[in-house]
């Protein structure tokens, strides 16, 4: 089969034919319609995370899927032969960027309907991430206060309008070339960040979620009230700085959840959570579309059409 392969930390990706993945008695063979690409793609790519995410070669590349199931395991009973599917993949099954992925049942679930197989592709990671922030992590209840930062990245488009459902009142970072977009998505006030500081404009705050790390991340305990949460995804430890200031502070790695999807359908079925695609690439283009995910400058997500 066709995929997206690299051969060591480092190396570009090429298009290989590799043999297809073997089924597994509590898993699926999907074929794959539609992948997307994401920020930690890169990050493991380069080797930055071998210590904590160990990989071999070739591996494929990919942590997003959508299409649909060709065969069953064994032990398989929620699903079956036709099935159109959405997934996040757990790390050791990942490489979605191919003509077929084999993905564990628990990870899995049916694609919403009204959406297509690009769309339902862009979701699954930065859903997961985003609703684990808010909701797992985050706790966010109705007529809470939330700053969401870069909210026209990938999770910061979806987060927006989960928390807007959820009933908050939804504050965001982001560029001058975006404030639109991240109104459009439901954002109540929106910072442009090329223009203020947002700890000047922002403050007594319930949550904020945090996907920047660096400065921004520790500028971001000034915003919260006494007893408040930030919530981060990018593992700096800042406990001395929660301890000064009062706050809460948890950060976490998303997890694959077949069950968390399920919520996240309902919501996309139901037309308050709609995917945000900047670009769509095919195959042959993959490492072109990491080029560009490489440059900051996504709006949403990039998406890989594989079939």
């Amino acid at each position: 089969m066709k995929a997206a392969i690299i051969r060591g930390y480092g190396k570009e990706v090429e298009i290989a034919d590799i043999a297809k993945p073997d089924l597994l008695e509590d898993s699926v063979l999907i074929e794959v319609h539609s992948a997307s690409i994401n920020p930690i793609d890169n990050i493991i790519r380069a080797g930055y995370m071998k210590d904590y995410i160990p990989i071999s070669f070739p591996f494929t590349m990919g942590y997003d899927v959508s299409g649909v199931v060709v065969e069953v395991g064994s032990k398989v009973s929620h699903f079956k032969k036709g099935d159109e599917v959405y997934s996040r993949p757990t790390g050791n099954l990942a490489g979605t960027i191919a003509e077929y992925t084999v993905v564990n049942e628990k990870e899995i679930a049916l694609k919403p309907a009204n959406i297509t197989h690009k769309e339902a592709a862009s979701i699954p990671l930065v859903g997961l991430t985003a609703w684990q922030a808010l909701v797992t992590r985050g706790k966010l209840q109705k007529g809470q206060k939330v700053l969401i930062h870069a909210g026209s990245g990938g999770v910061g488009t979806l987060a927006i309008q989960m928390a807007k459902q959820l009933g908050a009142y939804v504050a965001s970072t982001t560029s001058t070339t975006n404030v639109d977009l991240v109104k459009q998505l439901g954002a109540d006030e929106v910072v442009d960040y090329k223009k203020q500081n947002f700890e000047d404009v922002i403050s007594d705050y319930d949550l904020v979620i945090d996907m920047m790390g660096g400065e921004i991340l520790e500028q971001s305990f000034k915003v919260l009230k006494k007893g408040g949460t930030l919530i981060s995804i990018k593992g700096q430890d800042t406990k001395e700085l929660a301890k000064e200031y009062d706050v809460q502070f948890d950060s976490f790695f998303m997890w694959p959840s077949g069950e968390m999807l399920t919520q996240l359908a309902q919501f996309i079925s139901d037309g308050v959570l709609k995917p945000v695609i900047d670009r769509n690439y095919t195959i042959d283009k993959t490492q072109e579309a990491y080029d560009y995910l490489q440059t900051g400058r996504v709006k949403g997500k990039v998406v890989i059409a594989v079939k």
